[in-house]
């Protein structure tokens, strides 16, 4: 390898990749546990206060400046509303009943998303013909994986509905950032976010009458515990971090690696299967999402 190559390629941002790809692929079999035993908004409201209080005392251990303006609190508040409230809480809420499998295949969409809405726009990037196909053909994959889990009495309709707005809210919430980054560390962004969502979904769960149904069943704790540390603390982190460091195409990404080791866990550890029909479906969504990631990473700025 070249001098030139090598200095083109960031370890940073391979690492940041690495522990996007896995670690939140892992996310979903432990929301799928946490679920199990404890009520949905109230648990990951609990979850990211914890995260975002380990967050905060690191961030002053680093000497890191946090938000401090009002306009930028209401900046990172929509974000998190959007990322963290709205697309994680319905897929929190989701897996009360839909499998973690069909879950990290239906959120796979938000790469599509993603790529689509980064189109808009003056600061947006100009798609070819093959792209929109690639996207058309992946939401006819998640209508066929829908379809069937449907008609085989998997999850109620209303629980894949939530899932669909999972993946447009994110992917919104990643172009909306992107475009307006702050000038406090990135860290910092995604931990005044991780604090937002903590205290809108713990309120929420309280108001809600969640903590009548909570549970201090060991492996429900386990598997916060291991959300909070690894799904928040580290992968969130990282994915913000990218947010600022790569092409939305880029970023979309993961969302063709996430699922692939959802649906390995989950069928390990948690014996969840594929119909024949889901499978094809399965095939589609990441046959798409691959093709839209490679022509969106080629195009280019609508005002070069």
């Amino acid at each position: 390898m070249s001098d030139r190559i090598r200095a083109s390629v960031d370890p940073r941002i391979v690492m940041a990749f690495a522990v996007v790809y896995l670690v939140w692929g892992s996310t979903y079999l432990g929301i799928r546990l946490m679920v199990e035993h404890l009520p949905p908004f109230l648990s990951a409201g609990v979850r990211f206060l914890i995260a975002g209080a380990l967050m905060l005392a690191y961030a002053g251990w680093k000497g890191y400046r946090m938000p401090t303006t009002l306009a930028e609190w209401r900046w990172l508040a929509l974000v998190s509303v959007m990322m963290l409230v709205g697309a994680n809480g319905l897929v929190t809420w989701s897996e009360q009943w839909v499998e973690s499998n069909q879950t990290a295949l239906i959120v796979a969409t938000s790469a599509l998303w993603i790529a689509w809405l980064g189109t808009l726009g003056t600061q947006g990037q100009s798609l070819s013909g093959a792209t929109y196909t690639g996207l058309l053909v992946g939401f006819g994959g998640v209508i066929v994986l829908v379809g069937d889990g449907l008609q085989a009495g998997d999850a109620p309709w209303f629980a894949y509905v939530a899932l669909l707005f999972s993946p447009l809210l994110w992917a919104l919430g990643s172009i909306v950032s992107k475009r307006r980054p702050l000038a406090c560390n990135p860290f910092c962004s995604a931990t005044a976010q991780t604090i937002v969502a903590g205290v809108v979904m713990t309120t929420g769960g309280l108001a809600a009458g969640e903590a009548e149904r909570w549970s201090w069943e060991p492996s429900a704790l386990f598997a916060m515990a291991y959300l909070i540390v690894f799904g928040t603390c580290i992968a969130y982190a990282c994915f913000f971090w990218l947010v600022h460091q790569v092409t939305p195409a880029q970023l979309g990404t993961y969302a063709y690696i996430n699922p692939a080791v959802a649906v390995l866990l989950g069928g390990w550890l948690l014996d969840e299967k594929l119909s024949s029909m889901q499978i094809a479906g399965t095939l589609i969504i990441l046959g798409s999402v691959i093709v839209v990631s490679w022509f969106a990473s080629r195009a280019r700025p609508k005002h070069a």
